[in-house]
Order: structure tokens, then C-alpha cells, then sequence
């Protein structure tokens, strides 16, 4: 969930998506802004966190990078339950990728938080030569499910910052200030304090 304090806004951003697709090299390049051509798989998630300035708040993430690897699937569900954001990751030059990008869709649309900021990410823009899934394709599916759309390159930056920023914008709208659950206790006098009370 985003909590919100005076113009601060925490908020728990989970990546999902195929192994291969690049969710670690996009929050590598977001969080430290580097790259690294060979990234080593995921196991489990890792975390990192990150504070950008949106007009006139700031947003600290605290985002989860999940593993790609099927068998870590199970494990999904305790990085998103209560997540405020996520970005669902396909490769652009694997239709399988966009594919599974799919079902983590229709996964998040029926156990994730409803007010969820969603955003569909086809990462390695940079391999245009070597396309399977064209951004009309993908873009109309985001637009069908109530996803923001962008292209990215972890490689090259391109738009990188810009999706994490799109989130950010959009999350105070998407997360209205909760009130707290539980007990609310009220200082009242005890029965009959008054009574007990000595004489003037």
C-alpha cells in the first residue's frame, strides 16, 4: 500500500515478468543508473528503494524485483499482496514473454490490491531489429485492461525514469489516505468521578 505523510508518499512498487525480460536491469538502471550487459537471475526477489520529487510531494518506492523463473511463481503474492504499484515487464523480441506478461496481468486484476497503479513495460526497445511484439499490440491490451503503456530500454535509458515517474503521478489519485482500522480509544472521565470528587 502507498502510505502518506505531509506531501511524503511511501509506496511498494513490485516488478513481475518473464525471466530474461530485464525487470533487474530496468530498477538497476532507475536506482543506480547502470547497466550490466550479462545481469545474473533473480532469486527470490531483491529489494531497493528510491525517492523522486512529483510536483510538489515526494515518493520513496520500496520496490520488490521478483524472479522471473517459474519456480518462484508461488512466491509472487507475498512481493504484490499490498503493493501500491506494479510494472509487468515483457521482452519486445519474445511473443512468450508478452505472453506470460498476460497472465500476470489477469493474476494482479484478481488477488492484487484493486487501486493498484498498473503499468505494462516492453523493455529492450533498443532491439528494434528484432521485434515480435509490435507497441500497437501491446498498447491496446494496456488500454483493454486499465494499464499505462511505455516502451523502455534498460540498455540505453530510454524512458526508464519516465514510467517510474508516470507511476509516481498517479498514485496519489490511485491511493486515497486510509483511515486507520482497529479500536479507537477516547480519554473520557471514569462513571461516577465526579461524585467521588471531595467537597468544596
Amino acid at each position: 500500500m502507498a502510505t502518506i505523510g505531509h506531501n511524503n508518499l511511501n509506496a511498494k512498487l513490485v516488478l513481475l515478468g518473464d525471466m530474461g525480460a530485464g525487470k533487474s536491469s530496468l530498477v538497476l538502471r532507475f536506482v543506480k543508473g547502470q547497466f550490466l550487459e550479462f545481469q545474473e537471475s533473480t532469486i527470490g526477489a531483491a529489494f531497493f528503494s528510491q525517492t523522486l520529487a512529483v510536483n510538489d510531494a515526494t515518493v520513496k518506492f520500496e520496490i520488490w524485483d521478483t524472479a522471473g523463473q517459474e519456480r518462484y511463481h508461488s512466491l509472487a503474492p507475498m512481493y504484490y499482496r499490498g503493493a501500491a504499484a506494479a510494472i509487468i515487464v515483457y521482452d519486445i523480441t519474445s511473443s512468450d514473454s508478452f505472453t506470460r506478461a498476460k497472465k500476470w496481468v489477469q493474476e494482479l486484476q484478481r488477488q492484487g490490491n484493486p487501486n493498484m497503479v498498473m503499468a505494462l513495460t516492453g523493455n529492450k526497445a533498443d532491439l528494434e531489429d528484432k521485434r515480435k511484439v509490435t507497441a500497437e499490440e501491446a498498447r491496446v491490451y494496456a488500454e483493454e485492461n486499465g494499464l499505462f503503456f511505455m516502451e523502455t530500454s534498460a540498455k540505453t535509458a530510454a524512458n526508464v525514469n519516465d514510467v517510474f515517474h508516470e507511476i509516481a503521478k498517479r498514485l496519489p489519485r490511485a491511493q486515497p489516505a486510509q483511515k486507520p482500522a482497529g479500536m479507537v480509544l477516547v480519554d473520557r472521565p471514569a462513571e461516577g468521578s465526579r461524585a467521588a470528587s471531595c467537597c468544596l
